[in-house]
């Protein structure tokens, strides 16, 4: 089958009782065994069975069932977050005294994480320039856990060579881990990429809109002890599963997933390249655009679509200010991906708790503006950024 065959007809594991077509929402804590032996066989691993919701429950396994045929991962861990996603598998492939190489570029809430949680214990971050590939290697050493990074930053817009990168950790005997939350999984394969763990903020393209908070580990199964892990210890321990109703409403989002994400990348395409020649935007930052310096390598890598999400710079902070509140279609809003378009100034939210000196060393300017483009008409999208433009630049 086709991916978009896929996404609507993974069988269940079982038959459901009354024969619903869409997988039903179990609100249930814990789940009845016909014997004790059976109970024990569930519980200790060697049978696969529901027995406590914190752990596995039919509608959130149904949810990894599809990712999983889709992504054609080997296995597909379902948490209640992005964050905990990424936090999840930091947690399962570091050791006191390892580090990780990454990047500076970064989602602020990840950066943190890396360069505050983990240094408490004893886990070092190794901040390089991924796309300079002696530097990474120069970087990774007997302790190194793995390479890590976004495939296109948020909100730098930087893409690094996954191949590359992959040769890299794979020498060394270490996973390459990216965050493809930027482009759906649906439209390439990191795995033939080289990426052995991908983590996704499912809260974005697969939420369908926005509806739902939500976090995938898609494992490519090159590194079993990971696998074994995050199945037999961290669910268990830190108990940061899906819950059965956010499956529920992500699944619906996923049968949606390939419609939606047509429009919105064909729309963000078309913003930017507009956007790009209006005499009131300094820089626009897209991969889709030719004359990226990216462009090429995000062809390669991702295929011919290059995500929703567009930045844009002024010429300062109160220009941005001034654009952001004369906005009347496009949302005042956080969040990628949405139905809806949205605007938000990174610099003053995002990363405002950082320093200043943070932020210039993570390249995060006061200039710019993440456009999140939704599915609304691309003409009136770009009618309502004139005006608010129009307005920053008090015309």
């Amino acid at each position: 089958m086709k991916k978009q065959t896929k996404a609507l007809h993974t069988d269940y594991p079982r038959k459901d009782a009354y024969g619903a077509l869409s997988m039903p929402v179990y609100h249930a804590a814990a789940f009845e065994f016909d014997n004790a032996a059976e109970m024990s066989d569930v519980f200790c691993g060697r049978v696969i069975a529901p027995d406590y919701s914190r752990v596995m429950n039919p509608t959130v396994t149904n949810f990894e069932d599809r990712v999983k045929a889709l992504a054609g991962a080997s296995s597909v861990v379902a948490l209640n977050s992005g964050m905990a996603a990424i936090s999840n598998t930091l947690f399962g492939l570091v050791r006191a005294g390892g580090n990780i190489v990454t990047s500076r570029h970064m989602f602020g809430n990840t950066f943190s994480f890396i360069t505050e949680t983990l240094p408490r214990l004893g886990v070092e971050p190794r901040m390089k320039d991924l796309t300079d590939l002696a530097q990474v290697e120069a970087a990774v050493d007997g302790n190194t856990a793995c390479i890590y990074l976004e495939i296109i930053t948020n909100p730098q817009m930087e893409v690094a060579d996954l191949s590359a990168l992959a040769e890299i950790a794979h020498r060394h005997g270490i996973p390459l881990v990216a965050d493809t939350t930027m482009i759906p999984f649906t439209e390439f394969s990191s795995s033939a990429l080289g990426v052995d763990i991908e983590v996704v903020s499912s809260t974005k393209y697969l939420s369908g809109g926005a509806t739902s908070i939500g976090g995938l580990i898609l494992d490519y199964g090159h590194f079993p002890e990971f696998t074994k892990m995050t199945k037999g210890e961290l669910l268990f321990n830190l108990g940061a599963y899906m819950t059965p109703h956010v499956a529920y409403m992500q699944t619906l989002g996923l049968e949606t997933l390939n419609a939606r994400y047509a429009v919105q990348s064909s729309n963000a395409l078309e913003i930017a390249r507009r956007l790009s020649r209006h005499p009131a935007v300094l820089h626009t930052g897209y991969t889709g655009l030719e004359d990226n310096p990216f462009h090429e390598l995000s062809l390669r890598q991702f295929g011919p679509t290059a995500g929703a999400m567009v930045t844009i710079d002024l010429e300062s902070q109160e220009a941005c200010f001034k654009f952001i509140d004369s906005l009347k279609l496009v949302y005042r809003a956080t969040n990628l991906f949405d139905s809806r378009s949205l605007a938000i100034h990174p610099y003053s939210t995002i990363f405002g708790p950082f320093s200043a000196e943070k932020k210039r060393e993570m390249d995060v300017l006061d200039t710019t503006i993440r456009l999140s483009i939704g599915l609304e008409d691309v003409d009136d999208i770009y009618a309502d950024l004139c005006q608010a433009l129009d307005a920053a630049a008090g015309k």
